[in-house]
């Protein structure tokens, strides 16, 4: 790493990292696509991975992550920074022009990358100066021009390093519908595949297109991939997951929890301890559906998924059908679920659930595109009508009715779980998460809350009547953290902590580091990039 900063870093950091834009033209020099492949071939990606994260990521070619689903042929841009200047040459780059890259990480990670980039592109002639978003960060990097093709950036940057992490595939390339783009004007070929993609729920038809529209942004570069992130599951050598699989742990596969077995203690209990706990309430689990520990244990889904998240096989509902080229979707719930309380969980409690959804302002946007597209359910959401039109209940049996085609229905199912109408019928949406429910909620999944002590710990012990089965794990004890855990290395050098995921370089490094601890990579739908502002910028003032 010091080899890598200190030869190309330091002395462009020192004259360039306070200095000012200079004013800028109408025309954008970033809307040639010659700029933007030669900043991908400006930067030695496969270096900066090796020096500043130690390894621990997978250089990008494609938006999309390495799978059955990438394109073959792409481009990587490997290093090239002679192929770099020559393209600057062809494209009549202006060496005075000072590009404005911003961010909105606080970690000095990020700062020792913004200044890489800056010491690589100023070695083929590029000014950058790098600065942290603040304030409205979410307005400053999604301001839309009103006209899609051509209007003046709504932006003041001209690229934005940042994260794309997904569920599906779509959340990648859907942000270059039409008046969706902060960056990115609107061209006829990205938007028929963009139709491509979006209009049909046949997967093998959704791969050609989405490897058509990688080969696309392969040339055009609206972003220019950096690395994947991989996120590291660590797990105790007490524990045995008995042929469970790893999968990407922020989200919800059929990962044979019931099965697994940890080495009991000298009274012969069987006690699993982890992180990722309630602080002062358990979050509600319709926007970050598997990211806490009781997201994962206390709830089923009508779905399972592989452990790529694909959905595979019923697990609240005995008998998925999907009718009329997708626009019709039935599920059959089986009669042997159960709430923890011991209540019947029945088709009205997952016409409850969608209908709430619907108006609970934090939703997770898979979601929130599935119902949405539900016949009547903006009249609904919008108070229009008292109930959604294209949703029926007939005993256990629910079937939903599209408007549109929603390629991502049964994704949205082996994520989202139903929640006990009797519990919490009469909540105000707007304050769903404020609910006394979510000091002590019940579930549907293997797991039930024996004892909560907010901001302690809380255990929790196999539901009896769980129809997959009692687990084989006497108690699992969750101490409370944030996605970003201070405390992972004290608690598993401790002893206390046999299973947990993160993100977090020094965390893993640590964590390998430790005798009775393993950690397993796991790829994700993950990545960084630099995201190019090609529209036409404001006029200097």
């Amino acid at each position: 790493m010091k080899r890598l900063i200190g030869a190309l870093a330091l002395s462009t950091a020192l004259s360039l990292a306070a200095q000012p834009v200079l004013a800028e033209a109408a025309d954008n020099p970033l809307a040639d696509e010659r700029v933007r492949q030669a900043i991908a071939y400006a930067l030695d990606m496969d270096t900066i991975v090796d020096t500043l994260f130690e390894g621990k990521a997978i250089v990008a070619d494609s938006m999309i992550p390495n799978g059955a689903w990438k394109a073959d042929g792409l481009n990587d841009y490997a290093y090239d920074p002679d192929k770099a200047r020559q393209l600057l040459e062809e494209a009549g780059w202006d060496e005075d022009y000072v590009l404005d890259v911003v961010y909105y990480y606080g970690d000095q990670l990020t700062v020792d990358l913004m200044t890489t980039v800056q010491a690589y592109l100023a070695d083929v002639g590029m000014q950058m100066t790098y600065r942290k978003l603040e304030g409205d960060v979410i307005g400053e990097l999604t301001g839309v021009p009103d006209d899609p093709k051509s209007d003046t950036s709504k932006v003041s940057w001209d690229i934005a390093y940042g994260a794309k992490a997904a569920l599906v595939l779509h959340e990648y390339y859907n942000v270059y519908l039409d008046g969706k783009s902060a960056y990115t004007p609107s061209e006829e070929d990205r938007n028929e595949l963009l139709r491509r993609i979006n209009g049909t729920a046949n997967l093998d038809e959704q791969k050609v297109a989405f490897q058509d529209f990688q080969r696309l942004e392969n040339v055009d570069l609206s972003d220019i991939p950096l690395y994947y992130q991989q996120i590291y599951i660590f797990e105790s050598d007490r524990l045995d997951r008995n042929g469970g699989p790893y999968g990407n742990e922020q989200f919800n596969y059929d990962w044979n929890i019931v099965n697994w077995t940890i080495e009991p203690d000298d009274e012969g209990r069987e006690i699993l301890y982890t992180n990722k706990g309630p602080i002062q309430f358990f979050t509600q689990p319709w926007l970050n559906p598997g990211l806490t520990t009781g997201a994962k244990v206390l709830y089923d889904r009508l779905l399972t998924a592989n452990a790529s998240l694909v959905p595979t096989d019923g697990q609240l509902a005995e008998d998925v059908q999907v009718l009329d080229g997708g626009m019709k979707v039935m599920f059959k719930i089986r009669d042997d679920a159960t709430w923890h309380d011991g209540t019947p969980l029945t088709g009205e409690d997952l016409s409850w659930s969608i209908h709430t959804a619907l108006k609970v302002p934090s939703l997770n946007g898979v979601f929130a595109n599935t119902f949405q597209s539900i016949e009547g359910a903006n009249a609904y959401k919008d108070g229009g009508a008292d109930s959604i039109s294209g949703l029926a209940v007939d005993g256990n049996t629910v079937t939903l009715t599209f408007e549109t085609l929603d390629p991502n229905v049964l994704v949205t199912f082996s994520q989202f779980p139903p929640l006990p109408k009797h519990k919490l019928d009469g909540v105000n949406p707007l304050e769903f998460q404020q609910h006394p429910f979510w000091q002590n909620p019940i579930g549907s999944g293997p797991y039930r809350v024996e004892e909560v002590q907010m901001n302690d710990f809380t255990r929790f012990v196999p539901y009896e009547d769980y129809y997959g089965g009692v687990a084989n794990i006497d108690e699992i004890v969750a101490f409370p953290s944030e996605d970003n855990d201070p405390n992972v290395v004290k608690n598993a050098a401790a002893g206390r902590l046999d299973y947990g995921f993160t993100k977090s370089v020094p965390d893993v490094q640590a964590l390998e580091g430790m005798d009775h601890m393993r950690v397993i990579p796991a790829d994700i739908m993950y990545t960084r990039s630099l995201r190019v502002n090609a529209f036409p910028k404001k006029p200097a003032s």
